[in-house]
């Protein structure tokens, strides 16, 4: 009974999700063995990939010693349930999407889509990394990102006082402060 438990390799889920837009950039970089390599060496098992409207498709994988299980869908319902199994999320920059992830008290890593025109959503992850509550990279990062990550460092956000998102959108919106 001993070695079975042993050789129990404990499940660990990294869910990558793009809402219900097109980020096929973020789908190829969790694609690439570098990053799956990545993924590995810090213990992830499964990479669950949320593609949204994107054309891209992932590479699928039954898992074993040396790689990854990897699974891919387009949209569902509700992320709550991935949200809740996920060791590690890996998200587009949409403000729902990383407040959600936060709420479940899930270690995010945000991923800016550079192809939109105009993209203020990159304001909202760079304040929220700099206050510690997630990590942020471009797709072409992603890698280093999760090689430098201390998932230790990062403080639990806490739904509650909007006052400093609203002044962060005031600012980017041209608003005095009040």
């Amino acid at each position: 009974m001993g070695d079975t438990e042993a050789t129990v390799k404990s499940k660990k889920t990294v869910f990558v999700t793009v809402g219900t837009t097109s980020f096929d950039a973020l789908i190829r970089a969790v694609d690439t063995q570098e990053v799956k390599a990545e993924l590995l060496r810090r213990g992830y098992t499964q990479l669950l990939v949320q593609m949204g409207r994107g054309s891209y498709i992932p590479t699928k994988s039954e898992g074993g010693d040396e790689t990854l299980a990897v699974d891919y869908f387009t949209f569902s319902s509700s992320i709550a349930d991935h949200l809740r199994a996920a060791s590690l999320v890996i998200s587009h920059s949409g403000s729902g999407s990383i407040f959600e992830t936060l709420r479940h008290g899930k270690p995010l890593i945000v991923v800016v889509n550079e192809d939109l025109m105009d993209n203020h959503q990159s304001e909202l992850a760079e304040e929220l990394a700099d206050r510690k509550h997630l990590y942020y990279a471009r797709t072409q990062t992603l890698h280093r990102v999760i090689a430098d990550m201390n998932l230790d460092s990062l403080i639990p956000y806490h739904p509650g006082d909007a006052t400093p998102v609203a002044k962060l959108i005031n600012q980017f919106l041209g608003f005095a402060d009040d």
